[in-house]
């Protein structure tokens, strides 16, 4: 396990015995991007697989992960995740269209349902290692937002997929990007550089006949 403290705090105090796993430590001189920090932690992986883990992830139980590993086991199956589901129960939606300016509109102003899943929120996935990092992982000219969108895409145009696992987990999501701020303005920022950059123009071209 490698946490990273994006801000500065103490060590995480071992628990009696010892951690019952490698647990590494990574201590930020200043704040980086969620790209950025994964990126770091995934230089320190040694195993086949790699999590992509939000903090505000609660998991329900242990069995999630032997979950993930049987899609993972599947033929060309890249990134497994779990169904998120909010503090009240209610189902999030990280299972996502593929973000244009007319997806947006078509969802949050028509109210049209998804017509397909081109990509997962980050918050919770397990990655095959070799694809990772194949991939570059993610792109760190995206802050904040976008760059789990765009690893989606990367993922597909090079034959991988994507596959929900039968698990659940609990998400307490801030959904900061929502109201005025700096979080809103990075995902703005990050949704012009996802339109503008050649993975989303590539994953629309292979759409077309479809």
């Amino acid at each position: 396990m490698v946490l990273t403290h994006n801000v500065p705090s103490e060590p995480v105090a071992a628990p009696y015995g010892g951690w019952p796993f490698r647990f590494t430590e990574l201590f930020n001189h200043e704040q980086a991007g969620f790209g950025a920090n994964h990126n770091r932690a995934f230089s320190h992986c040694s195993t086949a697989y790699f999590c992509v883990l939000n903090p505000d992830i609660e998991l329900r139980d242990a069995s999630v992960w032997g979950k993930l590993l049987e899609r993972l086991h599947e033929p060309m199956i890249g990134c497994a995740y779990p169904l998120l589901f909010n503090p009240d129960g209610s189902r999030q939606e990280n299972e996502r269209e593929l973000v244009t300016p007319l997806a947006l509109l078509r969802r949050h102003l028509l109210k049209l349902p998804q017509r397909r899943v081109d990509w997962v929120s980050g918050a919770f996935w397990m990655v095959r290692s070799v694809v990772w990092r194949s991939l570059g992982g993610f792109d760190e000219r995206f802050y904040m937002y976008c760059e789990d969108v765009d690893f989606c895409l990367r993922l597909q145009l090079a034959g991988w997929k994507l596959a929900a696992a039968d698990a659940a987990v609990t998400h307490e999501a801030s959904w900061g990007s929502r109201t005025p701020g700096r979080h809103m303005g990075w995902h703005l920022r990050s949704l012009l550089r996802l339109w503008a950059g050649p993975p989303l123009r590539r994953y629309q071209a292979r759409l077309a006949p479809a």
